[in-house]
């Protein structure tokens, strides 16, 4: 009893710290700045928090299906997982590459600009000098490898987690009468198919953070302990999505009118008048860009640390600096067209490339292959068990 105790706790503490690693994805600057949740939800009124559950649903029923198939099958890579789901049309497994590569580009240009004007801004830091600071702590998070990653995360998590549900809340009680009054007469705008093609968009570009989730998913030993992980990161998701919706819904003609609708949690956190929430979201915020970058280079890099045109470098360390040096030195030049930008078109293009080859294809085709592969193990396994029973106890036969 102790044993199976003490193994449920193992699972549970596994499944947790990989919710983590999706949660702390998540949250980064487009989801903490709220810039994402306007553009792809508040703008649609009272069924706002709809789609944002519909989205979180679809992201992390996506990943389920990603892990499973990766586990059950002993995969490698995040390659052979896509080969596996496209099999036998295996070469189209570069679609993935290309979404991967340009997603990252646009992620870690977000979050290199976002956390060098966060620091410029709130700190007086000249830019130069912050972007160099951040892509120092980039730097040494990405070269300790997954390991590290989601140590680090599950405790970003924890705080960015507590923050937000500080500040989501404070914000919401301070517009409490106009965001009743929205939910009492369904105040919308726009079209809600267009709305739940914003969900599925979402879920498209998230979708980004497949080969971090699988290298850290490995230590899910079973299809159970998946869907368990991929709930709890569906709840926590969900929660802290919700909240910032609603929240902005409160807020969002005046930000709107303000012309601060690029950070309008920054915004909405000055007009609040508490120094301590401030300094509590900046805080968060930070946090949140760090988070993001950690996970999304080290996905970049993880893929390309082994690569023949690196092969000189002995180091594992050394071959990991050189990756994400260049894949920051590229993302900065997308910097400069702005978190907007990015998120609206960058993330928007990617998103509706991930709808069709990542989030359709896993929860059709993918879904299926992999009830049909588990079906099958097991019928192999009561076979094998059957054979190897003793002769004695079949003797009746």
């Amino acid at each position: 009893m102790e044993k199976q105790s003490k193994t449920k706790n193992m699972g549970f503490t596994g499944a947790f710290a990989v919710a983590c690693v999706l949660f702390s994805s998540h949250a980064g600057g487009g989801f903490a700045t709220g810039n994402q949740a306007t553009q792809y939800y508040v703008q649609y009124g009272w069924t706002a928090p709809i789609m944002a559950v519909i989205a979180m649903a679809l992201l992390t029923l996506t990943i389920r299906e990603c892990i499973i198939m990766y586990n059950s099958r002993g995969l490698s890579s995040y390659k052979e997982l896509f080969q596996t789901l496209y099999h036998p049309f295996d070469k189209l497994s570069i679609l993935f590459d290309i979404y991967f590569y340009t997603m990252v580009l646009c992620a870690v240009g977000a979050v290199i600009a976002g956390a060098a004007s966060l620091l410029n801004k709130t700190y007086n830091i000249p830019y130069g000098y912050a972007v160099m600071s951040v892509g120092a702590i980039l730097l040494t998070m990405t070269i300790f490898g997954a390991s590290m990653v989601s140590r680090a995360s599950t405790i970003m998590s924890i705080g960015i987690l507590s923050s937000c549900a500080v500040i989501f809340i404070l914000g919401i009680n301070a517009r409490m009468p106009e965001i009743s009054s929205m939910f009492a007469v369904r105040a919308s705008s726009g079209n809600i198919a267009k709305g739940i093609l914003k969900a599925f968009t979402y879920a498209g570009f998230q979708s980004v953070v497949i080969p971090t989730m699988i290298s850290c998913g490995k230590v899910l030993k079973s299809p159970k302990e998946v869907s368990r992980s991929m709930m709890i990161s569906f709840v926590i998701n969900s929660i802290a999505l919700v909240l910032s919706v609603i929240m902005l819904l409160g807020w969002y003609a005046e930000f709107t009118q303000a012309g601060e609708s690029t950070l309008p949690s920054l915004y909405v956190t000055k007009q609040l008048g508490k120094t301590y929430v401030f300094w509590a979201y900046n805080i968060c915020l930070f946090l949140c860009f760090i988070s993001t970058g950690v996970t999304t280079i080290y996905g970049f890099v993880s893929k390309f640390e082994k690569a023949k045109a690196l092969s000189r470098i002995n180091k594992v360390i050394a071959r990991r600096i050189v990756v994400s040096c260049f894949i920051m030195s590229l993302s900065m030049g997308i910097s400069m067209a702005g978190l907007d930008k990015i998120i609206k078109y960058g993330y928007g293009y990617m998103g509706y490339l991930g709808i069709a080859i990542i989030i359709v294809p896993f929860l059709t085709v993918g879904a299926y292959k992999n009830r049909k592969y588990l079906k099958q193990k097991n019928n192999e396994e009561e076979i094998n068990s059957d054979i190897n029973v003793p002769f004695a106890e079949n003797a009746e036969f």
